[in-house]
């Protein structure tokens, strides 16, 4: 089998954050499922579940010892992002390093995005 380019990354920190979550889920959980879902006043957020049972056609990303399940729908939109997680005296949560953001809102919690096909170089990694 080829191997394929991977959609997100993630950082030591987040990924010692998705594996506290998981281990302390009250139902067994294989990881955790990142996604898009319209909302905020930016247009759009990310979206995070606990993955009891994958669903077909997810993107499972295998790093660090943890598990990233990746909504199908939310592939384009997420090509290239570096997910983290970080503590700081105000406020503790995943950052997502996303090359197809556009936009944010002030608040930080919603963004606009473009999915990585509508890029002018049209390959994933391509500076």
């Amino acid at each position: 089998m080829a191997s394929r380019f991977q959609v997100l990354t993630l950082t030591d920190a987040a990924a010692a954050r998705v594996r506290e979550i998981v281990e302390n889920a009250d139902k067994p959980a294989l990881g955790l499922r990142v996604g898009i879902k319209k909302g905020g006043c930016a247009g759009m957020e990310y979206d995070m579940s606990l993955v009891e049972e994958a669903s077909p056609g997810d993107d499972v990303i295998e790093d660090k010892g943890v598990r990233i399940y990746v909504d199908p729908s939310a592939a384009l939109f997420l090509l290239g992002t570096e997910m983290d997680h970080e503590v700081t005296k105000f406020r503790s949560g995943f950052l997502f390093k996303n090359p197809n953001e556009v936009s944010a809102c002030g608040c930080g919690e919603s963004v606009s995005l473009k999915p990585a096909a509508a890029q002018e170089s049209g390959a994933p990694g391509a500076v």
